[in-house]
């Protein structure tokens, strides 16, 4: 892989493995640093994020007052977090902790998984596509597809010794909320919280594992640049503050605060051509410090690798037409593969009938 630095070696190659933020580079090579216009705010404001309490979701006193909540944080932004979720503290921690000791493997090991191929089910990378994007981000990650979970795990790494079996608790756990949160998002829909059921059921799960270590400038580069999930919905759990969405009201960029316990959902671009609009998928990016280094783990659910997402006809008027072709998973991983998303290429706007 190729990447430029900062003494002039703008086509030097790391072995696979050694680029410069699985090393602890001093200087931040030419090739990661963003535009001027698109730089990080160190000192960013906060964002007024929708906190759910998911504790009385299947009550059904109580469900349709969190539903219309869902409803009015999709529709809104796109995102929001949730607590009293189900999950013990205790897994999403060893989850959390379990991923920093794969980081922590030395490079030799973790290269074993190493590929450009969006399409393995298992596979280690850095940055977007490694040495090919015109732009590199300050990111090392792991993704792994994870449903059905007894096909998949096998092929997960084996070390460290304990990946497997505290990933795989956590990622189960996931996808029953992940299920129970469609339910709740069709259901505010007006389409009933099994409208997908039976999709979602055989669908994907892919586990996106990222690292994003410290940063010699922060302030000149990102972790992720901006962008919206192919998925349905995304569950996201992080060791720290670091992921920031856009007012759209204003088109600033604000952090989304800590709340120690909590999950994250994102809205993902297969919601927004299901809603024909009604809610849309929520642009995001990372950004990165100097101090820390910060894990967070990114649960995509989707349906199937082939069945395509289409609106419900039921939200389709004669005041509100269809506004987005059907889709498919591998269709965005096509897309990821033939486009550069760093230049700002997108997947849910190349779905929208224009």
């Amino acid at each position: 892989m190729e990447s430029g630095n900062d003494d002039g070696g703008e086509n030097k190659k790391y072995p696979i493995g050694e680029t410069p933020q699985e090393r602890g580079f001093s200087y931040l090579p030419k090739s990661y640093e963003i535009s001027s216009s698109n730089r990080p705010n160190l000192n960013p404001k906060i964002a007024d994020v929708v906190v759910i309490d998911l504790a009385g979701l299947n009550d059904p006193d109580q469900r349709p007052v969190i539903v219309k909540n869902i409803g009015n944080a999709c529709r809104e932004s796109g995102f929001f977090q949730i607590i009293n979720h189900g999950i013990p503290q205790k897994v999403l921690d060893e989850a959390l902790g379990t991923a920093f000791e794969f980081f922590d493997l030395p490079t030799s090991e973790k290269a074993k998984y190493m590929s450009n191929n969006v399409h393995k089910p298992v596979r280690y990378g850095t940055s977007l596509k490694d040495g090919v994007d015109k732009i590199q981000f300050w990111r090392v990650f792991l993704k792994h597809y994870a449903h059905p979970l007894n096909e998949w795990i096998q092929q997960w790494p084996d070390k460290p010794h304990d990946y497997r079996a505290k990933m795989g608790d956590y990622v189960t756990k996931a996808r029953c909320l992940a299920m129970e949160i469609m339910g709740a998002i069709t259901e505010s829909l007006g389409i009933g919280s099994n409208y997908l059921e039976n999709k979602m059921e055989d669908g994907m799960q892919v586990i996106t594992v990222n690292c994003y270590p410290k940063c010699p400038k922060p302030h000149v580069a990102l972790g992720l640049p901006p962008h919206s999930d192919y998925s349905c919905i995304t569950i996201v759990l992080h060791s720290s503050c670091g992921l920031e969405i856009m007012d759209a009201s204003d088109g600033t960029w604000r952090l989304v605060p800590e709340l120690h316990g909590a999950l994250q959902v994102h809205v993902g671009d297969h919601v927004e051509v299901l809603s024909n609009g009604l809610y849309k998928s929520m642009v995001h990016r990372v950004t990165l410090k100097n101090d820390i280094t910060r894990v967070s783990i990114a649960s995509l659910h989707s349906m199937g690798m082939d069945e395509k997402m289409s609106t419900a006809e039921e939200l389709v008027t004669d005041e509100h037409r269809k506004g987005y072709e059907e889709s498919s998973f591998r269709d965005f991983l096509n897309f990821l593969t033939r486009n550069d998303i760093s230049e700002g290429k997108s997947f849910i706007e190349s779905l929208k009938i224009k």
